[in-house]
């Protein structure tokens, strides 16, 4: 076997090598992997990019597999080879190349979901079981016509596997309450780095659960979860107001995340903008909906170079008095300080809610920017921090925008399970900053190498300043960066990799550890 891999695998194969293989090549590899999917050795192009479009690879092959068995069969097939890594490829949404191979195997995941969602029944709750490679807006389409409930937790973008954010956080304005996607888990199916197919829980092989979970993929490929859910309700309120002062927005924000339930919104999020006309950067980045009337007046009273947005949204039903809800929303409203002319909202149905982004999406499409690099940066910046990032990166280094929202939100650390593989800043109360920057080619504007400078400007400030912080999606190149990272929590990380995937044959993207070959 390890003379057949390496006819056609080895680090120094040329493309055009790869090039000359035919179909009866894809034949036999897939005899060789037990495959019941498929294999793709040639258009493999798309499997080398990514949403971020910094990074390009090429990988060996991409595989579609037809299940569990499929996706165990690869990893065992890498194992015997003397260089081959697997990554688990979901919506591709990485940012930093982080689910590439180069001249490895790439698991097209989003193929790989079994159709249908299944209700389970606890004496406390219920929950869904999903396959790994499910989009999450396709679970709560089913979730919500199917059996009129919910998962608890989301992320903004539904475009994304559930294998893909649960082996990062998954975090949107719910997390406040029921922390991040990986805090509403269950029970996981995962095939380990050493091709074993593992049923996991708190209870049940716990260590890799957690490993598991928030993870970045090094210790196993989620293949099923069972995610919790709740009665899903029929409206969502969505409402916006601004604030001139960073300190008001902030006191007002962690004020309304630390209340009880039914004390405060369901979603909480906030975001910061240009103290300007600009249409993508500033005033007009607020409104909800184009026929809704905008005076700038209030907003340009001040010479902020930017203001804050809080973002919220109150779920109710179509049974509930519209009163009802309006005085519920007054209430909640009323202990705000926001400024006065400046609240928007508008009523529309918890799904249409929930995939509000999904609209964005598709206008970015027609615009050409949705394929164009993205050069993100997401931080978790603690509350003992905030005011001091606010002062030196938002109202200077990012004065001027960033061509796409500036997120800023609180998050409660007691919602997380800490014996997931996430690492957090310090304190009960931190916040998630997120710079979600589009290039435009039509319009002038900073080229990538830029932006790309002005995120490690952002984190050296940050660095020098001595603020309290983690990148979120993590991004490095080098083990003593991961070190710092993971502080403390380090040699546990790497231990759980020497036993679940002592090779290192999973998500070599990420560039936390480099190939083993234990082959011989």
């Amino acid at each position: 076997m390890i003379a057949y891999l390496e006819h056609f695998v080895h680090e120094n194969d040329s493309d055009a090598m790869l090039q000359q293989e035919d179909e009866e090549t894809a034949s036999r590899l897939c005899q060789a992997m037990d495959l019941q999917g498929t294999i793709d050795y040639r258009s493999t192009g798309y499997a080398g990019k990514d949403f971020g479009g910094l990074h390009a690879s090429t990988p060996f092959a991409v595989i579609r597999p037809s299940g569990t068995h499929d996706i165990a069969s690869v990893i065992r097939f890498a194992s015997q080879s003397p260089n081959l890594t697997v990554a688990a490829r979901g919506n591709g949404h990485s940012i930093n190349g982080q689910a590439m191979a180069n001249r490895g195997l790439v698991l097209d995941m989003k193929e790989s979901s079994d159709a249908g969602i299944d209700l389970i029944r606890y004496t406390d709750g219920y929950a869904v079981d999903v396959g790994g490679g499910a989009l999450w807006e396709d679970v709560l389409r089913w979730c919500v016509s199917e059996f009129g409930y919910s998962p608890r937790s989301w992320t903004d973008y539904l475009g994304l596997t559930v294998g893909g954010t649960l082996s990062n956080a998954g975090v949107s304005g719910q997390t406040f309450r029921y922390g991040p996607q990986t805090s509403n888990v269950t029970e996981l199916e995962v095939v380990t780095g050493n091709g074993d197919t593992v049923i996991c829980s708190d209870t049940q092989n716990s260590e890799l659960f957690f490993s598991v979970l928030g993870g970045l993929g090094q210790f196993g490929i989620i293949t099923r979860a069972r995610v919790l859910v709740q009665p899903a309700p029929d409206m969502v309120r969505w409402i916006r107001v601004v604030y001139s002062e960073f300190d008001e927005f902030t006191q007002d924000a962690e004020s309304l995340i630390t209340q009880s339930e039914g004390e405060s919104f369901d979603y909480v999020e906030g975001f910061v903008f240009v103290n300007s006309d600009d249409p993508v950067n500033g005033w007009p980045s607020v409104l909800l909906h184009p026929d809704h009337a905008f005076d700038p007046t209030p907003m340009t009273r001040f010479d902020n170079p930017v203001l804050y947005c809080l973002e919220v949204a109150l779920h109710y039903n179509k049974g509930n008095c519209s009163t009802t809800v309006d005085t519920r929303v007054e209430k909640l409203l009323g202990r705000l300080r926001f400024m006065e002319d400046t609240q928007f909202q508008v009523d529309l149905t918890y799904v249409d809610f929930l995939l509000r982004v999904k609209e964005a999406e598709k206008q970015a499409k027609a615009n050409g920017i949705w394929d164009t690099p993205h050069p993100w940066l997401n931080l978790f910046v603690s509350k003992t921090s905030i005011m001091d990032f606010d002062r030196f990166v938002f109202k200077k280094i990012l004065k001027d925008g960033i061509g796409g929202p500036m997120l800023v939100y609180p998050i409660l650390r007691s919602k997380w399970d800490e014996r997931a593989s996430i690492v957090l800043p310090e304190g009960e109360i931190f916040y998630i900053v997120a710079l979600l920057r589009f290039t435009n080619p039509y319009q002038k504007s900073p080229s990538v190498r830029d932006l790309v400078s002005q995120n490690q400007e952002i984190i050296q400030t940050c660095v020098r300043s001595g603020f309290d912080f983690k990148l979120y999606l993590p991004h490095y190149n080098t083990e003593d960066d991961w070190k710092q990272h993971f502080g403390d929590r380090w040699l546990w990380f790497v231990e759980m990799k020497s036993r679940y995937d002592p090779m290192a044959i999973l998500a070599p993207g990420q560039k936390i550890f480099t190939r083993h070959d234990e082959s011989c």
